[in-house]
């Protein structure tokens, strides 16, 4: 049932129908006649704002590849070095060309959920790369030449399932806003986060971690610091010195020490403790079986914090007390 609420949640945010349409006394009212009838009057509405011309003027620069009859990338693509964004998700791609260096004018490099297993050392070569996503690849290391890519501002490492550490080099990053490591095997913040000035939001749920470090409160830009399916026990004192902290999420179980000022609503600090329903051990022979079904957990989950945290953000009377939330899943 609550699968189903998500998913009808997530389709009407698609579609840009408001939270008022499909909420009834604070409970979400399943109705498809809402997606249709919404969906059919949005069309009409709708006026084209950018001519034909102009979309295939932008849609030169812009490279698309998905399937898995894709093993590696087209031989002809080196020689679009013009592009702007690279979006490839889906194949079962497991090299970056080293020739990516040759992409000088490169925006975006979306490319998640492949089956890659590096980054190449010429990733530091993009100057101008503004958005990262790696996730749900196999990724277990990052090179430190990734710091050289001095107008990053998001960084998406997320789903690789075994990143440890990351280098210091990507200190460097001083644009970056979106740092996001969730379901990797983190057992601290990274130091280089730590430095990281102009961080806003910050992912790191679903790892190893035991404890947060005492000078957190240095990422004093911080707004949304998600931690939640970690092993931490107890919360520092410093988030309270943390001026723009306006999301905190955790996993509240094991927790058995947190600062009273983090769950007062004076703070303006909307602090959520999530309970995790224990999930069944599923027995497989298959190791590449196992990791596939944590990997497909992982982005469901993925999708319903999104969900839950955008709900959050829209509801202005939401509790800043800790609520439990319990997540059930069933593969």
């Amino acid at each position: 049932r609550i699968k189903q609420e998500w998913n009808f949640i997530l389709e009407c945010r698609k579609k840009g129908i408001p939270q008022s349409k499909y909420l009834k006394n604070g409970f979400v009212d399943i109705d498809e006649k809402i997606l249709d009838t919404y969906g059919k009057s949005r069309q009409l509405q709708k006026k084209p704002t950018v001519s034909n011309e102009a979309n295939k003027e932008k849609n030169k620069f812009i490279f698309q590849l998905s399937g898995e009859q894709w093993t590696e990338f087209p031989d002809s693509l080196k020689e679009q070095i013009y592009l702007k964004e690279w979006h490839v998700c889906n194949t079962l791609i497991q090299t970056i060309p080293a020739y990516i260096a040759l992409f000088q004018d490169l925006r975006v490099l979306d490319l998640s959920k492949n089956q890659i297993n590096h980054l190449p050392v010429e990733i530091g070569c993009l100057k101008n790369l503004k958005l990262l996503n790696m996730s749900f690849n196999n990724l277990k290391s990052v090179p430190p030449e990734l710091g050289d890519c001095e107008n990053l501002e998001k960084l998406d490492l997320s789903g690789n399932m075994e990143i440890t550490e990351l280098p210091f080099e990507l200190s460097n990053l001083k644009q970056v806003t979106v740092v996001d490591v969730s379901a990797n095997k983190f057992h601290s913040i990274p130091i280089c986060v730590l430095r990281m000035s102009n961080l806003q939001w910050l992912d790191i749920s679903s790892n190893n971690l035991t404890d947060l470090p005492e000078d957190i409160d240095r990422l004093d830009q911080l707004q949304t610091l998600l931690l939640q399916k970690n092993k931490l026990t107890y919360l520092p004192r410093a988030l309270v010195n943390m001026p723009k902290l306006s999301l905190l999420v955790v996993s509240g179980d094991d927790l058995v020490e947190v600062p009273t000022a983090v769950c007062e609503s004076t703070t303006g600090l909307k602090f959520v403790s999530l309970k995790d329903s224990p999930v069944e051990t599923i027995v497989c022979e298959d190791t590449e079986e196992i990791v596939e079904s944590e990997r497909e957990r992982e982005q469901f989950e993925k999708e319903f914090m999104k969900a839950y945290i955008e709900d959050l953000k829209e509801r202005d009377s939401a509790p800043s007390y800790t609520t439990k939330v319990l997540l059930s899943l069933q593969l």
